[in-house]
């Protein structure tokens, strides 16, 4: 009976890899990003991408070379001058010959190595006669991107990870670009070069393109430059590689290279999208408006710690019926531009963003505050106005 049950498990659990081999057969690679069994680094669309692959295959070469000679030495003498075959040991203390050799060899060896990997540093920190000046921002957990100076200067927008919650939790099966595609990419043209400025708004991040050979940390109150000129069009994927907290792993870069007519039409395009949906401050929005605004808010900014259904998780609480969002309003303000623990500030959003989201949170899913927040009023908590003063807008507007 034993043996019966141990079958019939064995057979199972090989029924069980069978169900499951189409999937792992279904993985392919992604698109500008990592491949499927990819031994050595992505293919290079920079030439400093593929100075630094010369050089790591150089490295490695010289490094193997170096194995192979010592340790060769090393078996041959083992082998040769063993004991049994009655060999004794040298008796010496002193070789000129061999000290000058394992002094010099080494030294040239450096030598060869550092020339070659000095000219490539110094050319990566060379970020003077630039085509294109980009700020990088790292929030957590999104990438945000101000085109300073070349065409496109005035743009600026967030990149933030489009992965289905979904996908993440297991539910549905991952595409073949999960965890690495956004929103917004960064948009480039193609051999130009692209001056990166880099910076941070709350902890250190840490800016990668594997396929253009660039890798950045964004320290906050500092700021750090790099730079790539693209030789190919495409899109390319690379991530954060500074752990910088809860989400560190959802915050992927996705840079798109196009060529200068496309990159020219998605300027245009850009400027008139930030023209005709540009934010008025000063205006009295409908609470439809404002729903509408902050449930788009939400799930580009929020959705993603404190899920979808606002039910939260971890460190992150729940929104839906949360004693922050059903309290007083001066308090929820105060939270959403400051931060608090694990929250992190968002202050980098504009005044209407800000009150939108504010004002869907506090009437989306059971909560019905029926509270209205204006951009004015997060501009009075922006200047520091006493949270009583904001609380009162709040019930004025709410009244009226």
């Amino acid at each position: 009976m034993k043996k019966t049950k141990h079958a019939l498990a064995a057979f199972l659990a090989g029924a069980s890899l069978l169900v499951g081999a189409p999937a792992l057969a279904a993985v392919t690679d992604m698109p500008g990003g990592p491949a499927v069994n990819e031994l050595n680094f992505q293919p290079p669309v920079t030439k400093l991408a593929q100075e630094l692959h010369s050089l790591h295959t150089m490295m490695l070469i010289i490094c193997l070379v170096i194995f192979l000679a010592v340790f060769g030495v090393m078996f041959y003498s083992i082998i040769k001058h063993r004991k049994s075959k009655g060999h004794q040991p040298a008796n010496f203390h002193e070789s000129t010959t061999v000290e000058v050799i394992w002094t010099v060899v080494p030294f040239i060896i450096v030598i060869l190595m550092a020339l070659p990997a000095t000219k490539t540093v110094v050319a990566m920190k060379d970020t003077t006669n630039a085509d294109l000046t980009i700020k990088v921002t790292g929030y957590q957990w999104k990438w945000g991107y101000d085109y300073l100076k070349g065409d496109g200067e005035g743009i600026k927008f967030l990149s933030t990870l489009t992965t289905p919650r979904s996908q993440i939790d297991g539910a549905e099966p991952k595409s073949n670009t999960y965890l690495q595609e956004v929103d917004n990419p960064m948009v480039v043209p193609v051999n130009k070069k692209v001056r990166l400025i880099t910076t941070a708004n709350d902890v250190i991040h840490s800016f990668y393109v594997p396929a253009f050979g660039i890798k950045q940390d964004a320290i906050p109150g500092f700021v750090r430059d790099t730079w790539f000129k693209a030789e190919k069009v495409g899109e390319y994927r690379g991530f954060c590689t500074e752990l910088c907290g809860k989400e560190h792993a959802f915050m992927p870069v996705v840079v798109k290279v196009v060529s200068e007519d496309d990159y020219n039409k998605w300027v245009d395009a850009q400027k008139k999208q930030m023209a005709a949906s540009a934010d008025d401050p000063n205006k009295t929005y409908t609470v439809q408006e404002l729903m509408e605004r902050g449930q788009k808010v939400y799930a580009s900014n929020c959705a993603v710690c404190h899920q979808p259904n606002g039910k939260g998780g971890g460190a992150f609480p729940a929104l839906d019926g949360g004693k922050i969002v059903t309290g007083p309003v001066a308090d929820h303000v105060s939270i959403v531009l400051h931060g608090k623990n694990a929250m992190p500030n968002w202050s980098h959003l504009n005044d209407v963003e800000l009150a939108a989201v504010i004002t869907y949170e506090r009437n989306s899913w059971s909560n019905k505050t029926g509270d209205v927040v204006q951009p004015a009023q997060v501009r009075e908590a922006r200047g520091n106005k006493s949270a009583n003063a904001v609380g009162a807008a709040a019930d004025a507007a709410k009244n009226s």
